[in-house]
């Protein structure tokens, strides 16, 4: 018999990295990406494991030191053109061999180091009762794909056939992106034909753009540091003025 785990949390983190080299490991703030996932699991308080997901033996001993569990990734699952659903599926299914069975699986990408606590319990709660099978987060669309064009023959055309670009914003029909913080899914609902990890009968859980960003490159980590040198620059003010 299976032992049931209610809430898995898995940080995918390899050590593979074209953009940044040793991306998960990039230093933000005080403390490494694949950190900031670890803790903002640990804050959820709503979590029975935490686990990184590595092919990465430095990047598995800082997850260690900061309480997280490793799983040791397959070769083939690292590569920068593998999907991090297969790696979740292996993950699946070491969990089965070992005689345990998650409930609740939870994809905390290191590269979105803003999200809270919070917003992980929300995508949570999403899933409780059973009537979604998966949950993401999303933000409002950067670029609305009314205004987005593709180029064919060095003639610009609209990327949507009839679109209007020109249209004022207040006309355009709303849109979002998935910012990738969080995606939850219900785990024995996770079959082979599923090619997204946002599948079924699926939720969405909205995010601000200023816990939002995604870093894929150098010029996205001074971003994410400048946010917070100016945070910790108004938090300073602040209490000066409150004498708190």
């Amino acid at each position: 018999m299976c032992s049931k785990i209610e809430n898995v949390a898995v940080i995918p983190a390899r050590g593979g990295s074209k953009a940044i080299p040793n991306k998960n490991l990039a230093i933000l703030g005080d403390k490494p990406l694949v950190v900031w996932s670890i803790e903002a699991a640990v804050n959820a308080a709503c979590f029975d494991r935490i686990i990184v997901s590595t092919d990465d033996d430095a990047i598995a001993e800082v997850a260690r030191r900061h309480g997280a569990e490793i799983s040791v990734r397959p070769p083939e699952l690292a590569t920068d053109r593998a999907l991090v659903i297969d790696a979740l599926r292996d993950l699946i299914s070491r969990f089965a061999d070992g005689g345990s069975r998650p409930r609740i699986l939870v994809l905390l990408e290191p590269t979105c180091p803003f999200r809270s606590a919070d917003d992980i319990n929300r995508c949570i709660d999403q899933l409780r009762d059973g009537r979604m099978d998966s949950v993401a987060t999303f933000k409002a669309a950067e670029l609305n794909p009314m205004r987005a064009w593709t180029i064919i023959d060095d003639e610009p055309r609209p990327f949507i056939a009839d679109a209007v670009p020109w249209l004022p914003r207040q006309e355009l029909p709303t849109a979002f992106q998935l910012n990738g913080a969080v995606y939850a899914f219900r785990a024995d609902r996770l079959n082979s034909d599923h090619g997204s990890i946002l599948f079924g009968r699926k939720s969405a859980v909205m995010m601000p753009p200023e816990r939002s960003l995604d870093i894929d490159d150098e010029f996205d980590l001074k971003v994410a540091n400048a946010i917070l040198d100016i945070s910790a620059r108004e938090s300073n003010r602040f209490t000066m003025r409150t004498g708190e």
